[in-house]
């Protein structure tokens, strides 16, 4: 049963709920309007800005709300652009046609993609445009029964969190205002796709790719990624095969995100075409997973180090290191042996992006899959990042397997894992809690060396291998990581960590 005023809360990245009960045409309507408040108000204080810099107002007349009124009427101008995309959920056409509606009924012109776009697309054409923001239309790798409503900021990159929590409190400030549309807004967008498309072709040796006389396996998860991959890398010797390629609402069966235990179609293919790698891209085409020529899934702590290490040292280019609360022991083992800068924030992209827009920062990764790097827009890419991994693995002349052997030859022996319980938020909630405030000495018949409380609890072991215990912000999840030297003790962890928790539903 739909719920008319459901709560709206934003969480690591945007506001996600069920379709058809929470996730409504209604409620995206109060969502869409709080953000047209919050661009509003926004402009309107930009403006105050400037008439206080020139003199031209003072100060008590900037802090009037009546004076504002007459200010914001006066002095407006034309309002800012809005982008809206969207991905290929279970009408997500049609909820970004409302989200838009609902930005021109507030005055604001819009660029409307046509059809479903990859998420750094929609971002990258924010910052191209120089537009005020950005919507998805995306519940990204939620399950297929969700969806989510995603804001961009100007530069390209994740909203931070004090937009979305200015935009939360804006929820039923003011009733939604509609409008019907006669522009659209898509000739903006095409010049804007197109330097996209040139934006990776500088960033990539696509030349250098499509020399190889090697077979790439390219897994979409029927997702927004469809064939942008394929269509990058035609016109020499390698060869692409794409899987799961087509729309799929359902998304065969399994949620959109690249782990190992949905990726037994792209693993079952690369053995059969003795491909190279296979390559992954979430449903909304911002996250990447890979596969090896053996058929073995390479979770996030096995590919991004070897990323950063193509950057560091084929490409020789510098800067710092942003690592999430999940991210890999190797990371820093890596940063100290490059003398590189290493940051470390709490779970989700919009605090590395954070840290991208103010430092000098070479690579930013976080567990699920989300990467970004310099000289690109500060915003997980699945597309380029795929694309970085296949440059590595063609540069190293040598397939993934040998390559991660030799990461840990020189740098340690580390393995992951994660367990996702579905249990309810109060209850995960809970459990974090009680671990923080009453931290275990030992665990697992291991000594517990450190208590981290970054984002979660994370219990760390006299061998920097350690475990996590983090509920979901998107979804009611509880999830579970674990990093040890061995396979065995990373499943044992695992395995202890699940006895502590609720039992799942």
């Amino acid at each position: 049963m739909s719920d008319p005023l459901a709560p709206i809360k934003f969480g690591t990245d945007g506001w996600r709920a069920i379709i058809a009960r929470e996730f409504t045409f209604a409620n995206l309507e109060r969502v869409a309007q709080a953000y047209a408040d919050y661009l509003t108000k926004t402009e309107e204080e930009s403006r105050l800005n400037q008439l206080l810099g020139v003199g031209q107002i003072s100060r008590d007349e900037a802090e009037s709300s009546m004076f504002r009124g007459v200010v914001s009427k006066a002095t407006s101008g034309a309002p800012a652009l809005v982008v809206v995309g969207y991905d290929r959920r279970f009408l997500s056409e049609h909820f970004a046609r409302r989200t838009a509606e609902v930005m021109v009924g507030n005055g604001f012109p819009i660029a409307l993609f046509q059809e479903a776009a990859p998420t750094p697309l929609v971002s990258w054409a924010v910052k191209e445009l120089r537009a005020g923001g950005g919507i998805v239309i995306t519940a990204s790798h939620n399950p297929p029964y969700f969806n989510g409503f995603k804001i961009k900021a100007p530069w390209g990159g994740s909203a931070a969190p004090e937009t979305t929590a200015a935009v939360e409190i804006m929820v039923d400030a003011n009733p939604a205002k509609r409008s019907a549309f006669s522009s659209d807004g898509r000739d903006l967008l095409e010049p804007a796709i197109k330097s996209y498309r040139e934006q990776i072709a500088s960033y990539i040796d696509l030349d250098r790719l499509r020399r190889s006389e090697q077979t790439v396996v390219v897994d979409p998860m029927h997702g927004s990624g469809g064939r942008w991959l394929e269509n990058l890398l035609a016109g020499g010797a390698l060869k692409v095969d794409t899987i799961r390629g087509d729309r799929d609402p359902l998304f065969g069966g399994v949620n959109p995100e690249p782990i190992d235990s949905n990726l037994g179609p792209l693993k079952k293919r690369v053995v059969e075409t003795k491909a190279l790698v296979g390559l992954a891209t979430d449903g909304d085409a911002d996250r990447v997973g890979a596969v090896n020529e053996m058929g073995e899934t390479m979770t996030m702590h096995d590919v991004v180090p070897l990323v950063l290490l193509h950057l560091a040292r084929n490409r020789k280019m510098t800067g710092g290191i942003v690592r999430t609360f999940s991210q890999s022991v190797l990371m820093g083992r890596i940063a100290t042996a490059l003398n590189l800068k290493i940051y470390e924030t709490a779970i989700g992209f919009k605090y590395i992006a954070d840290l991208m827009l103010k430092e000098d920062i070479l690579l930013g990764a976080e567990e699920s899959g989300g990467i970004g790097v310099k000289g690109h827009i500060p915003e997980r890419d699945g597309l380029l990042n795929s694309l970085l991994f296949l440059e590595a693995i063609i540069a190293a002349g040598k397939p993934p397997s040998e390559m991660l052997r030799g990461l840990h030859r020189e740098f340690g022996e580390f393995h992951f894992g994660r367990s996702d319980l579905h249990i309810e938020v109060e209850q995960g909630t809970e459990l974090v809690s009680s671990l923080a405030s009453r931290p275990p000495s030992e665990f697992a018949g291991r000594k517990v060396r450190d208590v981290q409380t970054i984002d979660g609890v994370k219990l760390i072991f006299d061998d920097e291998s350690w475990l996590l215990f983090r509920q979901s912000g998107t979804e009611p999840v509880l999830r579970i990581y674990a990093e040890a030297t061995s396979i065995n003790q990373m499943k044992l962890l695992l395995d202890e960590g699940q006895k502590v928790a609720p039992a799942a539903h």
